[in-house]
C-alpha cells in the first residue's frame, strides 16, 4: 500500500521534514512492505518555503533588512514564474536578536521592510506570481515597511521619511506612491493566511496579536492609534477602504498592506500551499494519508494544514490519520474534521518538555504503531 506522509511542523520542536522522516522510518520498521512518500506541508507560516523547496522549487538566496534593521539572509522559492516568500523567515520572531537567551521583542519598531525587499528580488528573478505566506511575524506595522521597501514614500508633517515600525505611523502625514515599483501592477500577488481578523478594533492586529509580540497594554493602545492613522491615509492614497476586510489584521496588519497597496488576494494558507506543491496529484493511488502538527485542537479546525490535508484526501476517498504532540479534539470532532484516527505523542510521553525534546524518537515510535495498527491492517 502507498502511504503519503504529509505533516506540518511541530512548532518549537521539529520541522515538517523532520516529522515526515521520523514517521516514515517508523512506518517502514513496522511494515517494510509499505510504499511511503514524504510530502512536508505548511499553512503559510514558518515552513512554507521549505514545503515549496521539497516539492521541487529552486532556492533563491537574498540578504535583506530584518525586522529590527539588522541584515539577515533569507531564501525564497522559485519555479516557472511563481515565487514563494515567507514572512516568518523575513520578519519573524525568530529573526529578532537574542539577549540573555531570549528574543528581544520589538513590538513598536519591528518592520516588514525586508518582505518588500524579497518581493522586489522575486520580481528581479522574473516572477509573475508571488505567494506571500503570512504568519509568525514579529511586526505590527500594517505592512508599511513592505510598502516603503517597494518605493512608497511615507512622510511626517515636515516631509521627513518615517522611521520603521508601527509606532512611527502615529506621525504619518502623507503617502506618496509615485515611486512604487510599477512591476507590482503587472504581477499577481497571493497572500497565504488562515487569519480572518480585521486591521482595527477588538479583533484587530494590535489588540489580538500585539501582546504575542511583546506589546504592553499601553503599546497596544498606541499601535491601535497608529494603525487607524495608517488606514485613514491609505484610503486617501489608494481609494481603498480595507481595514475591516477579513485577513487585513494578519501578520500585524501585513495583510492590509498587501491588499491595499499591492493588490493582493488573500487565500486560505493551507489550501494555497497544497495547490502549490501539487498535493492532489500525489494522492493518486494512495491508500492512506498521515498528517499532523504540534497540537491538534480547536485552532486546527480554523484552517490549519492537517485539516487542509484531510479535506484534500477526502476528495479522493483516502482515509487520514492524524499525529500530534497533543490531541484535544473530541471523538466527535475528529471524524468531522476528516480524521479516521488520531495518535498523540502525549500517550507515549506525558511530560510536554520531554516530548518536545524527544519528538523525533516519539514520532518514529508512533509511525511504527500506526503501521501495526487496526486501520493499516484493514486497508492491506
Amino acid at each position: 500500500m502507498r502511504v503519503v506522509v504529509a505533516p506540518d511542523k511541530f512548532k518549537g520542536s521539529v520541522t515538517a521534514r523532520q516529522v515526515a522522516d521520523a514517521l516514515a522510518a517508523g512506518l517502514r520498521r513496522g511494515r517494510p512492505d509499505l510504499d511511503v512518500e514524504k510530502i512536508p506541508v505548511a499553512d503559510g507560516g514558518y515552513g512554507t518555503v521549505a514545503a515549496a523547496l521539497a516539492a521541487g522549487f529552486a532556492p533563491r538566496h537574498v540578504r535583506i533588512e530584518g525586522p529590527v534593521g539588522r541584515p539577515v539572509d533569507t531564501t525564497f522559492a522559485l519555479r516557472a514564474g511563481t515565487a514563494v516568500v515567507e514572512l516568518a523567515d523575513v520578519a519573524g520572531l525568530r529573526r529578532l536578536p537574542a539577549e540573555r537567551g531570549a528574543r528581544a521583542l520589538a513590538p513598536l519598531t519591528a518592520s516588514t521592510y525586508g518582505a518588500g525587499q524579497v518581493i522586489a528580488a522575486a520580481l528581479d528573478a522574473g516572477a509573475s506570481t508571488i505567494v506571500l505566506g503570512l504568519g509568525g511575524s514579529a511586526t505590527t506595522d500594517g505592512g508599511a515597511g513592505m510598502v516603503q521597501a517597494l518605493g512608497g514614500r511615507l512622510t511626517d508633517a515636515r516631509g521627513r521619511e518615517l522611521a520603521r515600525g508601527g509606532a512611527a505611523l502615529r506621525g504619518l502625514a502623507a503617502i506618496d506612491l509615485a515611486g512604487l515599483d510599477n512591476r507590482i501592477a503587472r504581477a499577481r500577488l497571493l497572500v497565504a493566511s488562515d487569519v480572518d481578523n480585521p486591521l482595527l478594533g477588538p479583533a484587530g492586529a494590535a489588540t489580538v496579536f500585539g501582546p504575542q509580540k511583546g506589546a504592553s497594554p499601553e503599546d497596544v493602545a498606541l499601535l491601535e492609534r497608529a494603525m487607524s492613522r495608517w488606514a485613514a491615509l491609505t484610503v486617501t492614497a489608494t481609494g481603498r477602504e480595507l481595514s475591516a476586510a477579513p485577513g487585513a489584521g494578519a501578520a500585524g496588519g501585513a495583510g492590509f498592506g498587501a491588499m491595499a497597496y499591492l493588490g493582493a488576494r488573500l487565500v486560505p494558507g493551507a489550501d494555497l500551499v497544497l495547490d502549490l506543491i501539487g498535493f492532489d496529484a500525489a494522492l493518486t493511488g494512495a491508500g492512506l494519508v498521515i498528517t499532523g502538527e504540534g497540537s491538534l485542537d480547536d485552532q486546527s479546525l480554523g484552517g490549519k494544514a492537517p485539516v487542509g490535508v484531510a479535506r484534500a484526501a477526502a476528495r479522493h476517498g483516502v482515509p487520514v490519520i492524524a499525529v500530534a504532540g497533543r490531541v484535544s479534539l473530541t471523538p466527535d470532532e475528529l471524524p468531522a474534521a476528516g480524521f479516521s484516527e488520531a495518535y498523540s505523542l502525549a500517550d507515549l510521553e506525558p511530560d510536554p518538555a520531554v516530548s518536545i525534546t524527544n519528538a523525533a524518537e516519539l514520532l518514529e515510535r508512533t509511525g511504527e504503531l500506526v503501521a501495526r495498527g487496526r486501520l493499516v491492517s484493514q486497508l492491506t
